[in-house]
């Protein structure tokens, strides 16, 4: 498909601009001037609109597909969200104007905001505070383990390792390293984390475990009442990977269980959209004894009941991310959990974990399962016997479903791991059953057939190692 730039037609208008009351030559000095015209592209209105829509044909999207893509949550982004992200007030205002003098009054509502959604995860967590800056899960991992640092640096303790199971998300033990610790990796054994196996591996250079629960599996860590008692002992922390919050959201507060930080992926358990579909956010939360060490600024409601931004927090790690991160991904988040309420995000978690264990099952026979216990928002299943994750996925886009995780976690050989959040019927989760028993069946009589996928999506198979080392990166791709 050709790009906006070679459709272009000199002469082309898609609107009549006005008359600007001012040249650019009478406001900016002649030496940021351009010595010609910037050259974009020139089309119509329905050149434009066409180019866009034929674009948004070749994706797969929530809006149009199911997306049971494991640990990824892509839930259904309901779109009052957007509206509410929308508003004027909200998007006429500039981040520096809630520091100026006098101008604080203009951006009350914006404090608040961010004031009342943290006091919604603190609710829902059980943690004492929140920093919403960090921009994406990763950078809410990053930032709970500078907290975690900054807490042992404040006690004076010795601390050099992190805990991190073989089951864990692959930023957990990239975050740990960024902050300069070493990474000691805890194996598993039938899903879940041995305390023995966690006994052998603590002393008292261990800063903290790093979990993710439910883990990555889909499994529940039932373990964890003798995990926190044994991290206890030599002044570890515990530390919760939110990517998987949707199994728990409204059932379980992590913090009354004994989790010290926590981040949260308001673009996966808060309904907010996810990847090309808009900006993350992955807020940290932490017990009280992390709470000097939060990012600044900070936003605080005052007697009055106005809210300012507070820096005097002389223990802060500093900032972490430009202003107070992404506002517009806290306003949708906000309007998502001020509309299901409690309730409503109690049973979100129940349709997720039914969901789940309605695949689970009905998959029984058609692919392995390594893990048989009931799982919670999420499960892991292996290729049949002879065939591979990789060329079952590409036959799903075929089918127009689009693949789940692959490969991950490591520990599951040819994995594939399923996530059809709550938001999906039961017609469309009997439809991926039917659809993967006729893709199990084709590739035990016609192998080729599942080799030879995708065939029907508007680009084929890719050699991705070819695509990686020789990108074209110009228009004039002569298509």
């Amino acid at each position: 498909m050709k790009t906006v730039f070679a459709q272009s037609c000199p002469g082309r208008l898609g609107v009549v601009p006005r008359t600007p009351a001012r040249r650019a030559a009478d406001m900016l000095p002649s030496a940021l001037l351009r010595k010609q015209r910037p050259r974009l592209p020139e089309l119509s209105e329905l050149d434009v609109v066409r180019h866009f829509t034929g674009l948004s044909r070749l994706n797969f999207s929530v809006d149009g597909n199911f997306y049971p893509l494991g640990s990824c949550t892509m839930k259904y982004n309901a779109k009052f969200m957007e509206q509410v992200a929308a508003l004027p007030g909200f998007t006429s205002l500039h981040p520096l104007m809630a520091q100026l003098r006098g101008a604080g009054h203009y951006t009350q509502g914006a404090l608040q905001v961010i004031w009342e959604l943290e006091q919604q995860l603190c609710e829902i967590t059980g943690m004492k505070a929140f920093t919403l800056q960090p921009m994406a899960g990763a950078n809410g991992e990053f930032t709970g383990v500078m907290l975690i640092a900054a807490y042992h640096r404040d006690k004076g303790n010795h601390k050099t390792k992190i805990l991190i199971p073989d089951s864990a998300h692959g930023t957990n033990p990239a975050s740990a390293t960024l902050a300069g610790y070493e990474v000691v990796n805890i194996p598993t054994h039938n899903g879940i984390i041995d305390p023995e196996e966690l006994e052998s591996a603590l002393d008292d250079g261990v800063a903290a475990l790093m979990m993710t629960c439910p883990n990555t599996l889909g499994l529940f860590e039932n373990n964890l009442p003798r995990i926190v008692e044994k991290l206890r002992r030599v002044d570890a922390l515990l530390y919760y990977d939110g990517a998987n919050m949707n199994a728990i959201m409204g059932k379980m507060r992590v913090g009354d269980v004994g989790f010290d930080v926590v981040h949260l992926n308001l673009h996966k358990t808060f309904g907010t959209p996810h990847g090309g579909g808009g900006p993350g956010s992955g807020p940290v939360g932490v017990s009280e004894r992390l709470v000097p060490f939060l990012p600044v600024s900070r936003v605080e409601k005052q007697q009055d009941g106005s809210f300012i931004l507070s820096y005097d927090k002389p223990k802060s790690i500093g900032y972490i991310a430009p202003f107070y991160g992404n506002f517009a991904v806290f306003l949708k988040a906000y309007a998502y959990i001020l509309r299901l309420g409690g309730e409503g995000l109690r049973r979100a978690s129940e349709y997720a974990v039914l969901n789940a264990n309605y695949l689970h099952k009905k998959l029984a026979t058609t692919l392995d399962i390594p893990y048989e216990r009931l799982c919670m928002h999420e499960f892991v299943a292996s290729a049949p016997e002879g065939m591979r994750a990789l060329d079952i996925a590409k036959a799903l886009l075929d089918r127009g479903i689009h693949a789940p995780t692959v490969y991950f976690p490591l520990i599951v050989h040819e994995c594939l791991m399923f996530e059809p959040t709550e938001t999906e019927s039961r017609e469309t989760l009997d439809e991926l059953v039917n659809t993967l028993e006729d893709i199990v069946k084709t590739g035990r009589e016609n192998p080729q057939a599942l080799l030879d996928a995708p065939v029907h999506t508007p680009v084929r198979r890719l050699d991705e190692t070819a695509a990686a080392r020789q990108m074209i990166l110009t228009e004039d791709m002569g298509a």
